[in-house]
């Protein structure tokens, strides 16, 4: 199976390796990261488990999930994971997501990041939608959405029950044709400014 190794000016977003667990663990037990996730904050076991499964997903064919390390591509440094999942190669639609250390934030990483998912869904895997969501409360989550050029479309009222509580979602999405009129005007892959 083909390694996934995608490049932006700054970052290196490739396949997760063994060795990145404590990296991942390191953000991923991290209370305010996780603050608006479905998941954690992880046990060392969990975040063990959560690499073994990634293990195993680049195993299928096709591969539907792509699970990946977001690392700086000045040294190496793990700072973050992001995926993309195929929901349909019929419909040819796929949704995102992203985490990153919070040492990472507010330095435009995540939208860079989300930019590079877009080009590698819209190009190599041919896809017509992508989309993705967000806790309704993640206003900085929200704005690497709309930085990285997905539309905001709706908001599902008490949708998921979360860490004890139903949660809103926001939901963002854009199209191919919508991305390549973006990637025309401008270089899409220009580090943005800070979020």
């Amino acid at each position: 199976m083909k390694e996934i190794r995608l490049e932006t000016p700054r970052l290196v977003i490739r396949e997760f390796a063994e060795g990145d667990w404590p990296a991942v663990h390191e953000y991923a037990s991290d209370p305010e990261v996780v603050k608006y996730t479905e998941w954690g904050p992880n046990t060392e076991a969990e975040s063990r488990a959560h690499q073994e499964r990634v293990a195993e997903e680049r195993k299928t064919d096709p591969r539907a999930q792509y699970s990946l390390a977001v690392t700086l591509k000045d040294g190496g440094k793990v700072i973050g994971g992001c995926r993309l999942g195929i929901g349909s190669m019929e419909s040819r639609r796929a949704d995102l997501g992203y985490v990153f250390n919070r040492r990472h934030w507010d330095q435009g990483y995540a939208t860079e990041t989300v930019r590079a998912l877009l080009g590698f869904g819209f190009g190599a895997l041919k896809m017509h939608r992508m989309w993705a969501t967000c806790h309704a409360e993640n206003k900085a989550s929200a704005r690497v959405l709309e930085k990285a050029g997905m539309r905001y479309e709706g908001r599902m009222r008490e949708d998921r029950f979360q860490k004890g509580a139903w949660r809103d979602t926001m939901v963002f999405a854009i199209l191919e044709r919508e991305w390549r009129k973006i990637e025309a005007g401008k270089d899409f892959l220009r580090p943005p400014a800070a979020e």
